[in-house]
């Protein structure tokens, strides 16, 4: 049993916040998501205040750690959790998993886009976040409403809410992105594209899904970095979903080579 006092409780649990929210740019972007208060956020930050249980409960499935926050230092909770580590592995998959440079994949926002694979003249846009977890690279980004519309799946945030680790590879990066519990699973293969800012990455995505069943499973797919800013990333946010080619970013529909079958 803990024999800490709950002045001891609130500020192990502000140092666990402060730590866990280092990766976001914005306070502000974090308390919307949460849909917490940036006034009271703060005060959890600063040690001042403890969360009720339900805010506690959404803080915990946000940045997928236990109640243990409010006891233990984050470091140790996460401990053991990484990326696979044995030595059967370690010079073959996980060397590539740990370490991708920034100047390779560097955190911020990223928008993308690829072919619809259930209707062959629909083009899908929208935004995913890349951000440092310890020595690994993650992705977090979610489905568009129309997306999971279409394939009569449930369009409630967490439903569409995907998760992903950056692999190295010789001449370029490969994420592995998984919907909540596995449920669906994308291999993407990516390189860099000599451009003004060097700033967009093209490649293909496949899907995980049988033979037997209906639409495309691989198409080309363009990342295009954003920045760090959440000012930048939202107007792009906003117009994630279905599009004609027509409408794509002139140089993503120039990479996706709409008109050319893909091989």
């Amino acid at each position: 049993m803990s024999t800490k006092s709950p002045s001891e409780l609130r500020n192990v649990f502000g140092a666990n916040l402060r730590q866990l929210a280092a990766s976001y740019t914005s306070v502000s972007y974090l308390s919307r998501q949460l849909g917490i208060n940036r006034t009271q956020f703060n005060r959890y930050l600063s040690g001042e205040s403890f969360p009720r249980p339900d805010v506690l409960a959404r803080i915990c499935a946000f940045f997928d750690v236990d109640a243990r926050v409010l006891l233990e230092p984050v470091d140790q909770i996460m401990a053991g959790t990484g990326m696979p580590s044995s030595p059967y592995l370690r010079d073959y998959v996980t060397s590539g998993v740990a370490g991708v440079p920034t100047e390779l994949f560097p955190n911020g926002f990223y928008r993308f886009s690829r072919r619809s694979f259930t209707t062959q003249d629909v083009f899908i846009l929208s935004v995913v976040m890349v951000r440092r977890d310890e020595d690994f690279t993650v992705v977090r980004g979610f489905e568009s409403v129309q997306a999971m519309s279409v394939q009569d799946l449930p369009t409630a945030t967490s439903a569409r809410e995907f998760r992903g680790m950056v692999m190295r590879q010789e001449n370029g990066i490969v994420i592995l992105v998984s919907r909540k519990n596995a449920m669906t699973s994308s291999f993407n293969y990516l390189s860099p594209v000599p451009s003004f800012d060097n700033n967009f990455w093209v490649g293909y995505v496949t899907r995980t899904i049988p033979e037997t069943v209906g639409g495309l499973r691989a198409t080309r797919m363009v990342y295009e970095y954003l920045g760090p800013n959440v000012a930048d990333a939202l107007p792009v946010a906003r117009k994630s979903g279905f599009h004609t080619a027509d409408e794509l970013p002139p140089f993503h529909r120039r990479l996706l080579q709409p008109d050319v079958p893909f091989g």
